[in-house]
């Protein structure tokens, strides 16, 4: 005896082999054997073999009209053997029953399975929806080819032109045109980024990087709605002439100085800061638009300013005008640059020069300044700076050794960068240099001073604190930003909080709201202030900014790594000098871009070598590259291991931030950033980053 079996949602036929109440033993055509229950059983028969009508069972399944049969089946549930009678004409032969039930089976669309063998055709309005989701899956089946064949004949589909970005960021995965993109790239052994910079979804590995940069934090464009101009209350005009220091390219010129020679002999040193403080007020449209950006975001060659061009241009410190500033003056006795006292005030100051470091770095020299040398600008202003700011600088240094660091080491390098008409440029500036510390020193002066104005009227500000925690020099070390005043041990300061530029930074422009609230207020400061102490609001700030000038900072790191890559290319630099940063870790000489060299030999940090530059890739942002030779043993140890970095990293963060310039990570960041990291990176292209890297102009 033979017998046709459901198992497992699948139909089956064997031999009986045995019978044990109301279980059989059964072979099946393929000699494996398996335990049946009779309620499983569907047909006994003895005639074909199991093998045969299951075949012949398959064929007659295939030439039955569900159409037709589900006519027959009328609208009450039935079993198999029923609707067979009628639809065969006599009662059905095993290899025919088998064949229905197979029928059955495969059409769920027809006939709904409502016991074993047992069946109802499914309701005229159920069946006709369900044949037409199967023609439009055909029909969507269909276009899903014809896009594919599009792609990889190297087309863009029309209606894939307006989805791209989307399409490659943040892709309905259910969509045609993602399955289409993903089928595509499949056969064609690729990534949806290459295929559509190939097909012309996206123009250039620039505008990938930047396009999804702009859709993950600017969704709705980074462009400003309409604004009015803030009207400022009517100021005294300071009696000085201000002048600002800053590279070519700065735009949002947030600070300036100046130096008067008081009647007594004492000096008068002017801070001075655009205030848009003194319009934008806490709530209003304009504070809308700079907190949802909370920074201005830098890249080699563009940028996108926090603030609107037409406000930015009312309050940046421009040439040849008297503009609104909040100033700090320290008032100095010359004979040992010691502090006699300062004063805040909110005023216009006439601005008399704009200079830049591209024309004055060559002529502002330690060498001229020590030899009264030289013509340039405000040259006995800078002179007088350049005294104070050095006793300055040892009285932080002190502060440094009295937290248990070492001093700080300005023999690094900044690589300033200039796009035009994507020709990029990259100029080497050693960190240092007179200007860069005039105006470091000055402006870390001013944060921390005002931080302590805050602090002493009781008003919470943004301040950025360092040192002073436990579990080891990572937790010790990291920078957090805290709404009350704590030391910064890198600066070597008691407290810093960011206060000078308003313009670019929101934390900078809620600080200003809370020290003009110091200076107009006086002791009544914390009841007029726009942020109260405890202001939870100011911890969602504190928070909202961490978040978006991380990813900033990496979306700059990532355009300067991407010009770096243009920069190989443009010198078609193969053989380059490199220095080792780090285990695999090595750093170009010429330009700021770093690499690993999995499986290079060990070498002490510092060792000077030549590496032959293979190929890079614009999209990945990697490059592969070989040793060549070992050139020369780091400096100043005879070819022997340097000292570990001190603490530096957050120090070069700090200075770049104060400076407000173009910012490119430095060799003892990188080198900090790298020593802090528990394992070496896992790719060649791993770049160090250090944490709240800036992203300045």
């Amino acid at each position: 005896m033979n017998l046709f079996f459901e198992e497992s949602g699948d139909f089956k036929a064997g031999v009986v082999l045995s019978q044990q109440g109301e279980a059989y033993q059964v072979e099946l055509p393929t000699g494996k054997r398996s335990k049946v229950k009779a309620k499983d059983v569907l047909l006994q028969f003895t005639a074909p073999t199991p093998q045969d009508l299951l075949d012949e069972a398959k064929q007659i399944a295939q030439g039955m009209e569900l159409d037709f049969l589900w006519e027959v089946a009328g609208q009450e549930e039935f079993g198999f053997a029923e609707l067979g009678a009628e639809y065969f004409g006599h009662a059905p032969q095993p290899v025919e029953a088998a064949g229905l039930l197979l029928s059955l089976h495969t059409a769920p669309i027809y006939f709904y399975k409502k016991g074993k063998g047992r069946y109802k055709a499914a309701p005229e309005a159920s069946l006709r929806a369900a044949q037409a989701g199967i023609e439009k899956k055909r029909q969507q089946a269909l276009v899903q080819a014809g896009y594919v064949d599009q792609l990889k004949a190297g087309q863009l589909p029309e209606v894939m032109k307006p989805l791209a970005l989307q399409l490659l960021f943040k892709p309905d995965k259910n969509s045609l045109e993602y399955k289409a993109l993903e089928a595509a790239c499949n056969e064609l052994q690729t990534s949806p980024q290459r295929l559509m910079l190939a097909v012309g979804g996206i123009a250039s590995p620039k505008q990938l990087h930047l396009s999804k940069f702009l859709l993950e934090f600017f969704p709705k464009g980074a462009g400003f709605p309409k604004i009015a101009i803030p009207a400022v209350a009517d100021l005294p005009l300071a009696q000085v002439q201000a002048f600002s220091i800053d590279d070519v390219t700065t735009t949002e010129i947030d600070d300036a100085l100046s130096v008067q020679t008081l009647a007594d002999g004492n000096v008068r040193i002017g801070i001075h800061i655009a205030a848009p403080g003194l319009g934008i007020k806490r709530g209003d449209p304009l504070d809308a638009i700079a907190r949802a950006r909370m920074s201005t975001v830098y890249m080699p060659g563009d940028k996108i300013t926090m603030l609107p061009d037409e406000l930015v241009e009312a309050f940046t410190l421009a040439e040849g005008k008297s503009c609104p500033a909040l100033s700090l003056y320290a008032t100095l006795n010359p004979a040992d640059w010691s502090l006699i006292s300062t004063e805040t005030k909110a005023e216009l100051v006439p601005i008399s020069a704009n200079l830049r470091h591209n024309t004055l770095d060559e002529l502002v020299t330690e060498e001229n300044l020590a030899n009264d040398a030289g013509d340039y600008p405000h040259k006995a202003d800078i002179a007088v700076l350049w005294k104070w700011i050095q006793v300055l600088e040892q009285g932080r240094m002190a502060k440094r050794e009295g937290f248990g660091l070492r001093p700080e080491q300005n023999n690094r390098v900044d690589f300033n960068f200039y796009v035009e008409d994507d020709v990029v440029t990259i100029a080497r500036r050693k960190r240092g240099a007179p200007l860069d510390k005039i105006v470091a020193e000055l402006m870390i002066f001013a944060n921390s001073s005002w931080g302590k104005l805050m602090s002493d009227h009781g008003v919470p500000g943004i301040y950025r604190a360092q040192g002073g925690g436990s579990g080891g020099w990572a937790a010790k070390m990291q920078v957090r930003m805290v709404t009350h005043a704590a030391p910064h041990q890198g600066l070597g300061v008691d407290q810093y909080a960011w206060s000078t530029s308003p313009l670019r930074r929101y934390t900078d422009l809620v600080n200003q709201w809370q020290i003009l609230a110091c200076v107009e207020g006086g002791v009544a400061a914390p009841l007029v202030a726009p942020f109260k102490p405890r202001d939870a609001d100011l911890f969602a700030i504190v928070s909202g900014f961490d978040a978006a000038y991380s990813g900033y900072g990496d979306f700059q790191s990532n355009m300067e790594r991407y010009w770096c890559l243009r920069w190989l290319g443009q010198e078609q630099a193969r053989q380059v000098e490199a220095a080792v940063l780090k285990d695999e870790i090595l750093r170009l000489a010429e330009i700021p871009l770093v690499i690993k060299l999995p499986g290079m030999q060990q070498l002490a940090r510092g060792t000077q070598v030549k590496l032959d530059i293979i190929r890079w890739d614009e999209v990945d942002l990697t490059v592969e590259a070989r040793l060549l030779e070992v050139s020369a043993p780091p400096p100043g140890v005879d070819g022997q291991q340097l000292d570990e970095p001190d603490e530096e990293e957050e120090m070069a963060a700090e200075l770049d931030a104060a400076m407000d310039m173009p910012h490119e990570s430095t060799e003892a960041e990188l080198e900090a950033a790298l020593e802090s990291e528990p394992a070496a990176p896992a790719a060649d292209d791993e770049r160090a980053t250090q944490e709240s890297k800036p992203a300045t102009e």
